[in-house]
């Protein structure tokens, strides 16, 4: 039966740095393929918004080294998808000219690299929008108004599997790309070869991210994913690792509303009658997934606008009664703000760790505080000057609330550091919509070149 493997060694490239051991081994076991996703909206809108990554870029060269050397060893493709945490076009040249700085320091044979850009020009949506065409809202938002583009500081789209498949029938060794869906640049090297759309892109969603399909969890370590006309099968390299009907199925069903439906540019895969076969001790069979293929051709749209610059604050509380009275404490801070800024230009956030940090209004526990709090404080404003004052205010006026029956103010509050530390500027998404598009490459202009010698040489 005819079969086609790929190895995936970390779930989000550079992020943390993938295990060697478990590559290797992965390498070894003959892939024909090895790619691996560098990005994600986890990290939130702040890398987006000011064209930055969310992780050194030693740990990404660190990655990226290890699959090239072994991708030109053996002789196969090495595909990246999202570079540089964002996908934007500035850390997609990041990673190209990464990627010449390698081969050139191991005096690699030459080699052809492509890559596609996913950064959408505002205009253009704007120019969408005026024609009638409505660009969706996901996760229950409104439609996109151009007010809202305006609030925009960058716009990338999320690519399917069409650019890379573009790059692959050019023959490209090596490919990165721009923002990208995270089972597409597992998918295309599936579709490039021939098998089933549903069986290529469950292949991408098991081996997204790496070994979060196995057990016991161990981050960042390779997985391989093998594919037939009829099955797909996963296996963990890690010696430690398996891959099982519990892990595999768990995974299946991760980072969505429906965890049956994955969708991506041009369809749904459809998990609904998958079925899960421990078919070793380390590896599980799936079968039964179906694609279903849009309508209309709709690609997703992430934007990242600016709110200001942004300060950061941190206040410990032990004293019972301050922690009973924490909502009136912080109440009070943020009325001293008020009285120095007046009441808007500005914004307060407060986690209060220990009660509600993390969950917000959804925890169930909120009202069955921790024996201590830390209070993180976050001050956003226009200027980094007013932000800093307005943070410092909303942390140290903590510390003088007035409370019903406190006489001073001795083990009210403690603070980690007197000051207040400079943070990013603050972000929020502003986009999170789909756009009808008559071409799949339409937002994903492609480029090829040869790296030869050390250098990035025209493509004949």
């Amino acid at each position: 039966m005819r079969s086609m493997k790929i190895i995936c060694p970390n779930g989000h490239l550079g992020f943390a740095p993938l295990k060697p051991r478990s590559f290797h081994i992965g390498v070894e076991a003959g892939p024909d393929f090895i790619a691996a996703d560098s990005g994600s909206d986890d990290i939130g809108p702040v890398p987006l918004g000011n064209d930055t990554c969310a992780s050194p870029k030693a740990w990404q060269a660190h990655d990226l080294e290890e699959m090239l050397l072994a991708s030109r060893r053996i002789g196969v493709p090495m595909i990246i998808g999202s570079a540089g945490d964002t996908g934007t076009n500035s850390r997609v040249d990041m990673y190209v000219e990464m990627i010449r700085e390698i081969a050139a320091k191991h005096n690699l044979p030459p080699f052809r690299i492509g890559w596609f850009y996913s950064e959408v020009d505002k205009e253009l949506v704007r120019a969408k929008i005026r024609s009638g065409s409505t660009i969706q809202g996901l996760d229950a938002r409104p439609a996109l108004t151009e007010e809202e583009l305006d609030a925009t500081e960058r716009v990338v789209a999320m690519a399917g599997v069409h650019p890379f498949r573009a790059l692959l029938d050019q023959g490209c060794d090596v490919i990165i790309g721009g923002r990208s869906s995270d089972s597409a640049f597992f998918a295309c090297a599936a579709l490039a070869r021939g098998f089933p759309e549903a069986q290529s892109y469950y292949l991408g969603k098991v081996l997204e991210c790496a070994s979060f399909c196995a057990e016991p969890y161990g981050a960042k370590e390779t997985v391989l994913g093998e594919i037939t006309n009829d099955w797909v099968e996963v296996t963990a390299m890690a010696p430690e690792q398996r891959c099982t009907v519990a892990s595999v199925a768990g995974h299946a069903m991760y980072e969505r509303s429906n965890p049956f439906f994955e969708y991506v540019a041009g369809g749904m895969l459809d998990m609904t009658n998958c079925v899960y076969e421990q078919v070793s001790e380390k590896t599980t069979r799936v079968t039964g997934m179906e694609f279903v293929p849009a309508t209309d051709f709709r690609v997703k749209l992430e934007g990242s606008g600016k709110l200001g610059e942004r300060f950061v604050g941190m206040a410990g509380i032990r004293d019972p009664y301050t922690i009973a009275h924490v909502d009136e404490v912080i109440e009070w801070a943020k009325t001293q703000v008020r009285e120095r800024f007046g009441p808007d230009g500005w914004e307060l956030h407060y986690n209060v760790f220990g009660r509600n940090g993390i969950m917000g209004d959804m925890e169930p526990l909120k009202d069955k505080p921790g024996h201590e709090l830390m209070i993180v404080v976050q001050g956003v404003a226009p200027t980094r000057e007013m932000a800093e004052e307005v943070t410092i205010t909303g942390t140290r006026q903590l510390f003088y609330a007035r409370l019903p029956d406190v006489k001073g103010t001795a083990g009210g509050v403690s603070f980690v550091l007197d000051e207040v530390m400079q943070a990013s500027p603050a972000y929020r998404w502003t986009l999170n919509h789909t756009m009808a598009v008559s071409d799949p490459l339409e937002l994903f202009p492609t480029h090829t070149a040869i790296i030869a010698n050390g250098q990035l040489e025209a493509a004949q």
